[in-house]
Parts: structure tokens; sequence; C-alpha cells
């Protein structure tokens, strides 16, 4: 079995990895690691949480140990989707470079320009940066990237996700091909991804761990068929399903990362959730930095419970120890799939991902597991735990009225002598009136109140009437009766 120390490493590179705790490369690591060490291209295909982020960062300090940068001039890069990603990145480089002097700078977005800027101009021997955030530094004069001996970029396929793609081509065209050590990464390998690699790695060692799209093995997937009561529920019964879903999982759920396709829904869920007394808080791009590390630290430190977030979380974010994955939503995609449930079952450990999917996500569904090229367990037969709170509020207020309509009918069912129907059509015009006046019999209503509710043309003002005339009684059609008939009526017993 391979070991670290069997990959030509830096000595003092091998010390912080013991250090860390780490004996065994995984096969990516043992795959990428020596071609890189050789200053070879390198193109690694393996699913999130193999330990991708090792696999270049190892090899690079490695190679960066000799040597100083100078000015504005970094002498590696490291492309980075997502500030979470990047911030992770620069935790590893400061783990493993501990007893190796060398300098990083971090540049995303959410921090001061400033700041970077004077780290930038004291010589930086790494840069770990977003796309956008180093293109409007290198716009503003103060990064050359002409030096750089090293360019990884990772988690290529979220890249093309979010649109970056344009902007690593043009990335790749400030730094010099005769110079630079390329070190490509992605879980999957989309068309566009392969001829970015075609364009820009010189004869890469190609290393794919694992068939691309695939979902770890010891991951327990699932997925609950859901479809709401009344389509104005679907939310609130939603949320209702989830916390039962959570409860139901026990003592097996630590600790779980919830996903939401869209930010509002994040913090709906996140609201929900924490009103009632589940210790959730939401994550996704339009919240502070601080706000975000913030939250990401509290999740990893185990002092919050339930992550809810956007797929800002979904790729290349190491997050220890996840026992649940729940997907509220269908992903849009199906490679979001596969990364957000790449946030269990780290490591070698077991996960348990459930999805919840609605009739309108079942085309989505269907490409996830086209992707997977297998069918996801379905949960149909698992009977849904607990009523959803809607349905619940809804019997709570029909409970609420039901006194009110008992009495109705009771002064219905009792014979009413003829002084007694202007107290029953004083009560109001509300429900109560429209129940009686549908339901009396025509006995009970006065000739007086059919004939001023023909001539007003409204019943709301002959019940209003109704107790100012005689007590002749229409027999038959009551409150349908026609004008024409009530007149007809009422003369007949004029004369």
């Amino acid at each position: 079995m391979t070991k670290f120390s069997d990959l030509n490493l830096n000595k003092k590179v091998l010390k912080a990895v013991a250090e860390a705790g780490y004996e065994t490369p995984t096969p990516i690591q043992a795959g990428a690691i020596p071609p890189a060490l050789e200053g070879r291209d390198v193109l690694g295909i393996a699913q999130t949480g193999t330990g991708k982020t090792a696999s270049f960062t190892l090899p690079m300090i490695s190679l960066l140990a000799r040597g100083r940068a100078r000015a504005r001039m970094p002498r590696s890069l490291v492309l980075c989707p997502t500030r979470e990603l990047a911030a992770q990145v620069a935790e590893n480089f400061d783990a493993y470079a501990k007893h190796v002097k060398l300098s990083k700078a971090l540049l995303i977005g959410g921090v001061s320009f400033k700041e970077q800027e004077a780290v930038l101009n004291r010589g930086a021997d790494v840069l770990i940066a977003t796309p956008g955030r180093l293109l409007d530094h290198f716009e503003r004069g103060k990064l050359i990237l002409n030096d750089v001996k090293i360019m990884v970029v990772d988690e290529a396929d979220r890249m093309l996700d979010m649109g970056f793609i344009p902007d690593i081509e043009r990335i790749f065209g400030l730094t010099n091909p005769l110079v630079r050590q390329t070190l490509f990464f992605s879980a999957t390998m989309a068309p566009e991804i392969e001829r970015i690699t075609n364009t820009f790695l010189s004869a890469p060692e190609r290393i794919e761990v694992a068939r691309q799209a695939t979902a770890g093995e010891n991951i327990t997937q699932s997925v609950f068929m859901f479809k709401a009561s009344r389509k104005d529920r679907e939310g609130t019964e939603k949320r209702k399903l989830l916390r039962d879903l959570i409860a139901r999982e026990g003592d097996d759920l630590r600790n779980a990362i919830i996903f939401c396709n869209r930010k509002s829904e994040v913090d709906t869920v996140a609201k929900s959730m924490k009103k009632y007394g589940l210790d959730a808080a939401a994550i996704h791009g339009d919240l502070d930095q601080s706000q975000r590390m913030k939250t990401l630290d509290g999740f990893r430190d185990g002092t919050l419970k339930f992550l809810i977030a956007s797929d800002v979380a979904a790729r290349g974010l190491d997050i220890p120890n996840v026992s649940h994955v729940f997907n509220y939503d269908v992903p849009s995609h199906a490679e979001d799939y596969i990364h957000r449930i790449g946030r269990t079952g780290r490591a070698g450990k077991k996960g348990t991902t459930i999805m919840l999917c609605v009739p309108r996500d079942e085309r989505n569904l269907a490409d996830i597991e086209a992707l997977l090229k297998q069918e996801i367990p379905r949960a149909e037969a698992m009977a849904q735990p607990g009523k959803p709170e809607a349905e619940a509020e809804a019997k709570t207020e029909t409970r609420d009225e039901k006194p009110a309509r008992s009495r109705s009918r009771a002064r219905k069912d009792d014979a009413p002598k003829a002084d007694d129907a202007p107290k029953q059509e004083s009560r109001g015009r509300g429900r109560s009136e429209k129940s009686d006046s549908s339901s009396k019999p025509a006995q009970d209503k006065p000739a007086q109140e059919k004939s001023r509710s023909s001539r007003g043309g409204s019943r709301g003002s002959g019940s209003r009437d109704a107790g100012k005339g005689g007590n002749n009684q229409p027999v038959g059609l009551g409150d349908h009766l026609p004008g024409f008939i009530a007149r007809s009526f009422e003369e007949r017993l004029d004369n």
C-alpha cells in the first residue's frame, strides 16, 4: 500500500502531513502527486470528498519550498469557484506549509481591497483567489501573472455552472504558457471542460479514480415523493414534512446540511426551523462574507446543527462528520446532486441523504437517475410522519367555527313562530344569514319580505325589512321565489 513517504514529497511537508494525522494517500492523491512533482500537467477527475485539495497543495508546497516571490508577482495561482472553497484551500495550505517559509494571499470578495493589496505588495508565493476578485486586482494594476509557475483550477465543472469559463480563459491568457504547469481538477467532464483542457493543458497525466458523476458507495440515498394537499399549502406542508423526517432519523442524525434551490427558500426554511426550536442558520451568496464564515465555523465546530444552504456550499467544502444531507428541492442540474450529497459520507464514513420531490420536479429527478445510471430508492411506502401543519390549522379553524354553525342549525331545526322571524333575520348579513336563507323552510319567511326582496332586487334589503310586514307566508319556493309570482300572490291576498 502506498504511503505519503513513498511520494517524494518535501520532508517538511511530510512532517506536516503526519502531524495532521494522515499516513495513506487517497487514490486521487496517489495518482496526481507524482506527475505533479515531475512538473507535468495533471487532469484529475474524482468525485467530491476524495481529497483533491491535498492532491495539488502538497506538490505545490514541495515545488515552491525554495525561492521567494516578488511584489505583485505570485509564483503560483489557485482558482476556486466560491469564497468558501478558496478559504478552505487557504486553511489547507496553512496546515501543510507550516514548516516551510512560504507566503500566501487570499483574494475573495467581502474583504477590503486595501488589505489584499498590502499582502500582494509584500509578495505572495501562493495566490488563492476567486476569478472575479482576481481580475479586479489585475485591472487595478495591482497584479502581474506572467511569473506564475504552477496554476491550479479547482472544481472546474462548478466554474462552468457559475459562468466563470470566460474569466478562466482570460486568466490563462495572462499567464506565460512556457513556464506554467497546470493542475486541473473536476468531478465531471462536460464538453466545455474538455475543450479547455485540450486548449490549455499540454499532454496532461489523466487520473480518474471513479466513474464520472458517481455517488459514494457509503452514502444511503432515498427520495420522498411528496404531493401537497393543496397548491397554496405546499410550502407549509413541505417544511412540516422536513421537520418530521428530521425527527424520524432520531439519534442517527448528528448534524445535517439542507439544500434549497433558491436563496429566498433558504431563508424561509431556516426561519421556519428556528421557529420550531431547531438550531439552524442560512448560508447563501447574498450574505456578508463575515456572516457566511461565522456560520460555517459554527457548523464545523458543532455549535450549529443544521446548515440551510444554496449550492454555494455544495462544492468542495470539507466539512467533516456530516451525517445527513437533505435535498429540500430537487436540484435543477443533475451534477449538483452529486456534489450536494458528497458533503456526507466523506473519508470512508457512512452518510444518509434524503430528497423531497414534488410532481413538477420529477423530470429533474429522472435526469439525476440517468446521470447516476441507477434508480434512487423511493420512500412512498413510508407513511407521512405527521399531518401537515396547514391541514392542522385548517382543522383548528373548522373546530372554531362549528359552534356557530351548530347554533344556527339548532335555530333552523326549531319550528319558529311568526313573531320570531324578525329576530332570526336581524342576526346579521354574514355567513349565518346565507345559511339561514338557503335552508329555512318556505313557510318560515314572511310574504312581505319576499315581496320587498323581489322589488328591491336584493335579498339583503329584504332581510333587513323582514320584520316590518304582516304574517302572510307564501307556500313553496322560499327565497328563490320569482318576483312575478310574489307580486301575483300578494295581489290575490289584497283582494
